[in-house]
């Protein structure tokens, strides 16, 4: 079975995004010559992305326009908005928590779960999320999209590794 893991960064007062929806602020303190690179040996063991419509828009809008970035990896964006699905793109008009529980059945790599709250929120809610790599980054926000909302119950997770670098803490744990 594929294992379910949320890959993400968020500032030091739990939110993934500002107010308006940027992640602008997202950099460590400076010197980029300190930064590990996390991603590249993340996504050696992932073949599926989801994520949700606003996460989605901002990549092809803002963020990446010219070049879909995650051309390697089959990607689910979750909406209700009717859109052609290509070949590395799906457009699925159901529910996360049943996309999920549907895709970790089938044969090849784990899943990543790449935003945005509110998907993220309706997977921990039931618990799908198997290992959570999460980067505190060095910035307070103070308002804007937070990564967790109040859970409706407790989810222990046993921390597997930390690492430190550019003012950014990865932390990365593991259901118990």
């Amino acid at each position: 079975m594929k294992k379910i893991n949320l890959f993400i960064a968020m500032s030091l007062d739990g939110y993934i995004a500002d107010s308006k929806g940027s992640v602008e602020w997202l950099n460590g303190q400076g010197d980029d010559s300190d930064t590990i690179d996390t991603y590249s040996e993340f996504v050696k063991g992932i073949d599926t992305v989801i994520m949700g419509w606003n996460t989605y828009h901002q990549i092809v809008t803002e963020l990446s326009p010219d070049e879909w970035v995650y051309d390697d990896f089959k990607t689910y964006v979750v909406t209700h908005k009717p859109k052609t699905s290509s070949d590395k793109i799906f457009f699925a008009n159901e529910s996360p928590v049943e996309l999920v529980k549907k895709l970790r059945e089938e044969k090849g790599k784990d899943i990543w779960i790449c935003g945005g709250a509110n998907i993220i929120q309706q997977l921990v809610k039931e618990d799908l999320i198997d290992c959570y790599y999460i980067t505190v980054l060095p910035t307070i926000l103070g308002s804007g999209n937070r990564l967790f909302e109040q859970a409706s119950h407790e989810i222990k997770l046993r921390l597997i590794k930390t690492q430190s670098y550019n003012g950014m803490t990865d932390l990365i744990y593991s259901k118990r």
